[in-house]
């Protein structure tokens, strides 16, 4: 099932979807990095929110 795009920030707050534009433009805004700097970290360590977190502030 899709994401309802109305409601503000992703539905399952444990994974990011790369799929879906809104949850990559807010989980970016989120980390304070770029959609791209996203994208890479999610195919570097995989869509869970930690990982990616902790990917991030290394």
């Amino acid at each position: 099932m899709a994401d309802n795009t109305d409601i503000p920030g992703p539905q399952d707050r444990e994974t990011i979807n790369r799929n879906q534009p809104h949850e990559v433009k807010y989980w970016a805004q989120k980390f304070g990095v770029t959609e791209q700097q996203l994208l890479q970290a999610i195919s570097t360590v995989g869509p869970k929110v930690g990982d990616v977190r902790r990917y991030l502030k290394k």
